[in-house]
């Protein structure tokens, strides 16, 4: 593993040695910027984020690897569309502030989608520098590049522009990433701007799901505060579907549109055995214990949290390797995560695999949990673990796990953390009958403007989509907020 020193005096050499101007070809074998970071030994004892950024240096040596390709097909890739090339060419110029304000018309978090963003399956997917070395890995690092330029400038930060006042009123339910784009937007139109968080933080899942050690919750609080300074007001503590209802926000209050963004806050379990066990968490709980909670800071901290020592991680996702990671900075001495397929099958961003195990948590592959056993007061004392193989490829391409009889062995563990995925949150849909979900609660949404089957309401992101990304989020936030923009022209 390269030391941050050693990361700059490479970026300090190859700068040296770049011609002033430099052909496709000498672009493409520019050799790719690794992102500095604290040590495993290091930061596993601290809640500071782990990838410390790019710097100056070593974001002009990744952006010279940038071809400018003409059909920029980069932007193919990213959900609220960026011109890519464009703030990339700026960074190259050393004109920070034009990089970021490149950045800014389309997409108001690039310090938050620089970090937590799966730039290797969307914009990176699609850089031809990617494929011409056969390597999405050795892609331009256009997310680490949108990190440097939002951390660089995030002194000279402009607020966004808003129309003159409509006099109408639109109602965001939800704080999250497609809360949060979808408010921007509408406000930006001139719009009054209603954001209504059932907890006592703004951020949605940039607040409660992802740990600190990844993304900074002070960047959160930045980003919100920018919304507030555009006028959008935020009132906290409202569980809107039990303190209001969607009808009594638009019948009674008055609000002439609503965009729904409540995410997937419904954790699943996987209904075996021992699952009812006091040390058993779903990683929802874990983290939201941690990150918004902050139960790491016992001295400045009274939420309670279980003190682990060998921790069992079912799943293989994000999330999985976020409830891993969190539970090794919470003093657990071993961690496994077990996931019922291989390495090559999880879903988890590469990059956070392999932060995990350079940690020390340990992979359990091709693996399933079958009960979960307790002692006499109800704690964890260990897994049953029945092995499997791979099979044939299920709906989602990856090859599905083949449960091998007898091949049942126990594992002792005290705490585990069921980490396989959400469901729609129902608060909404119980007290609103008129919108229509699917089978899995996810409401149904016309797929160019995001309109539910009532009028005047919207919904994006995770309620609508099932787990996804911030940005994809974020993209049907912006979605949505074109469409409210346009009812309410047509109703004035």
């Amino acid at each position: 593993m390269k030391t941050p020193e050693m990361i700059e005096k490479e970026a300090k050499d190859i700068l040296s040695s770049l011609p002033e101007t430099l052909t496709p070809k000498e672009r493409a074998a520019i050799p790719h910027m690794d992102m500095p970071s604290q040590s495993p030994e290091v930061r596993i004892r601290n809640m500071s984020e782990v990838a410390l950024g790019y710097t100056e240096d070593e974001a002009l040596v990744e952006a010279s690897r940038c071809l400018q390709c003409r059909n920029k097909p980069c932007i193919n890739g990213c959900p609220v569309g960026i011109d890519i090339p464009a703030f990339i060419h700026k960074i190259t110029e050393r004109d920070y502030r034009g990089a970021l304000s490149v950045i800014q018309e389309t997409s108001l978090l690039p310090s938050i989608c620089g970090r937590v963003c799966p730039q290797e399956s969307q914009c990176q997917k699609f850089c031809t520098v990617g494929k011409i070395l056969g390597d999405v890995d050795k892609a331009v690092g256009i997310g680490r590049l949108e990190r440097f330029v939002a951390d660089h400038e995030a002194d000279n930060v402009e607020v966004p522009e808003t129309a003159p006042s409509t006099g109408m009123k639109v109602a965001v339910i939800g704080s999250g990433p497609a809360s949060i784009a979808c408010a921007a937007d509408v406000r930006r139109a001139g719009h009054d701007v209603t954001v209504f968080e059932a907890l006592h933080k703004l951020g949605g899942v940039l607040s409660y799901g992802i740990p600190e050690f990844r993304l900074p919750k002070r960047l959160v609080e930045k980003e919100i505060s920018k919304l507030e300074k555009m006028g959008i007001k935020f009132e906290k503590n409202v569980l809107v579907g039990r303190t209001r209802t969607i009808k009594e926000l638009m019948e009674e209050d008055g609000y002439d549109a609503v965009f729904v963004g409540t995410g997937a806050g419904l954790p699943k379990f996987m209904h075996i055995p021992g699952e009812d066990l006091v040390s058993v968490f779903s990683a929802n709980e874990y983290l939201t214990r941690s990150n918004l909670m902050k139960a790491y800071d016992t001295d400045a901290s009274l939420t309670p949290f279980f003190h682990s020592h060998r921790v069992a991680v079912f799943g293989g996702g994000n999330v999985a390797m976020d409830a891993a990671r969190t539970a090794l900075r919470l003093g657990a001495e071993h961690v496994d995560i077990i996931y019922r397929r291989s390495r090559e099958e999880m879903p988890a961003r590469k990059e956070e695999i392999e932060h995990a195990v350079e940690e020390g948590c340990n992979l359990l592959l091709l693996s399933q949990p079958v009960e979960i056993v307790g002692d006499e007061n109800g704690i964890v004392t260990g897994v049953v673990i029945r092995k499997c193989e791979l099979g044939e490829p299920d709906a989602s391409g990856r090859r599905s796990p083949v449960e091998i009889p007898g091949s049942d062995y126990t594992v002792p563990y005290d705490t585990v953390i069921v980490s396989i995925g959400n469901a729609s949150n129902p608060l909404i849909k119980k007290t609103t009958p008129e919108i229509e979900t699917n089978r899995r609660g996810n409401f149904i949404v016309n797929e160019e403007t995001c309109e539910t089957s009532m009028k005047g309401v919207y919904a994006g992101g995770d309620i609508v989509l099932g787990a996804a990304t911030v940005i994809l989020a974020m993209g049907q936030g912006r979605k949505a907020a074109a469409a409210i923009n346009r009812y309410l022209e047509e109703k004035k």
